[in-house]
Order: structure tokens, then C-alpha cells, then sequence
């Protein structure tokens, strides 16, 4: 059973880009959500190898080219599909995914796995 949480309308986050969020209910622990490609995916806002916060500036959790997910601290370069390293030091690592759906127009994260240790 999760915890699922409003986190707003689907045209708050451009497409393709992302959004951070750090919402009441979390713990305080941020997560961001990535549009691509018509889909939608959420992640623990957290590098695998640092645990560091991921974007560069607020909200801009992508490379130059959109393409990847880019932690600022070091490169790493993660797919947005499926959070997976594929460049830096955390190769084979993944970020941290939040199940995430969208329902009319809004889109909902369940963030029952923010509360657990990383």
C-alpha cells in the first residue's frame, strides 16, 4: 500500500524536462520527476555514488542535449527511462524510482519509499 501525493498539473514540467519536489509528507526528503517522450518518471532526488542532490540549479535535473539525467556534482549520466548509470562513476548503479502515474492532467507520486532508508 503506498503513500500517494498530488504533485501537480502534468504542464508544470516542460516536455522534455523535469521538476523537483520537496512536499510535505516527505520526510523532507526531495524527488524530482522527468518528462520525455510523452512519459512520465520519478525519482529519489539522490546520486548513488555521492548521495548528493542531483540538479545543477533548481529544477534542471538534464544534460545540455535533454537526453540524460545529469548529476552536477560529477557527471554521472543517468537514462530517463530507468535511472540506470550508464556514465561517471556509478556506472550500473540506478537512482532510487518512485512509482508515478498521471490521471486527469495531474500527476501523482507514491512516496512511501522516501521515508525508507536510502
Amino acid at each position: 500500500m503506498g503513500s500517494w501525493i498530488d504533485a501537480g498539473r502534468l504542464e508544470m514540467i516542460e516536455e522534455p524536462g523535469a521538476r523537483g519536489f520537496e512536499l510535505p509528507g516527505t520526510e523532507g526528503v526531495p524527488f524530482f520527476i522527468v518528462r520525455k517522450q510523452g512519459r512520465v518518471h520519478a525519482y529519489r532526488n539522490r546520486c548513488p555514488h555521492t548521495g548528493a542532490p542531483l540538479e545543477w540549479q533548481p529544477h534542471q535535473f538534464l544534460d545540455m542535449d535533454n537526453g540524460f539525467i545529469q548529476c552536477a556534482m560529477h557527471g554521472a549520466l543517468f537514462r530517463v527511462a530507468t535511472g540506470l548509470c550508464v556514465r561517471g562513476p556509478c556506472v550500473n548503479q540506478s537512482l532510487q524510482p518512485l512509482p508515478v502515474e498521471v490521471e486527469d492532467g495531474r500527476v501523482r507520486v507514491d512516496i512511501a519509499a522516501l521515508s525508507a532508508a536510502p
